[in-house]
């Protein structure tokens, strides 16, 4: 190991940032994955009012089991791999997504749903093109919670056979009490959810051009409300 700063030592088979790359492939994945997963389970959830509760406990049952139990599970049948890593972060990210959506798409109004109705929308179509472009702002705001969470338990896996990504680096920092390692781990991982936030908070600015902004003028009175300007949309 020399003295560079972005040198790594030899064990961890890898370079900077090819473990930044492995990084984000094993805190991204997961999200996705879960918020695909939890779209269906939140929209069952919103019609069927019983299911939201049952749901909910089970996913923040799953969310307290700590990470390294689900590993000493799963490494039986996934092994030391990015796998399993990646299941538990998506199993958690549920415990965000579920509610996020559900409180989402509870909060159009029922008139806007109606107006859909008379407009010849069915339910699928009412849902992907009204409710959920109206709960857009909350939807991302628990994407935000999601994905800063998993980049940050990704590190947990320089447990597991140096599947930590930027973990990895804290691993060895402590090993050969390097402190340098240490710092480009921690720094790293901040950096990378900072920047994850970041870029979200501008998808949710592109997707939402209806919602206020701080230092934005009034809308002009001819100017359609939100919830009239999606429904256009949805007909379009």
């Amino acid at each position: 190991m020399s003295g560079g700063l972005f040198d790594i030592p030899s064990d961890l088979q890898n370079t900077y940032w090819g473990l930044v790359g492995l990084h984000l492939r094993e805190a991204l994945i997961p999200v996705a994955v879960g918020l695909v997963v939890a779209l269906p389970v939140a929209q069952l959830c919103v019609r069927l009012r019983w299911l939201y509760p049952p749901v909910l406990w089970v996913t923040t049952v799953l969310y307290a089991i700590p990470s390294l139990a689900f590993f000493v599970v799963l490494i039986d049948y996934t092994g030391q791999t990015e796998t399993t890593v990646m299941i538990p972060l998506g199993v958690y990210s549920l415990v965000v997504f579920v509610p996020a959506i559900v409180d989402g798409v509870r909060s159009v109004p029922q008139e806007t749903l109606d107006a859909a109705t008379a407009m010849g929308l069915g339910p699928v179509r009412r849902y992907f093109q009204v409710q959920l472009p109206i709960a857009a702002p909350a939807i991302i705001a628990g994407l935000r919670v999601a994905t800063v969470s998993s980049i940050s338990l990704v590190s947990v896996g320089m447990l597991i056979g140096n599947q930590g990504g930027l973990g990895n680096l804290l691993n060895d920092g402590m090993i050969y009490h390097q402190s340098r390692l240490i710092w480009l781990s921690v720094v790293g991982t901040a950096v990378l959810a900072i920047l994850a936030d970041a870029l979200l908070v501008l998808v949710r600015v592109l997707v939402t051009p209806w919602m206020p902004r701080g230092n934005r003028k009034p809308r002009p009175v001819d100017e359609p409300e939100p919830l009239q300007a999606a429904l256009e949309d949805a007909v379009r």
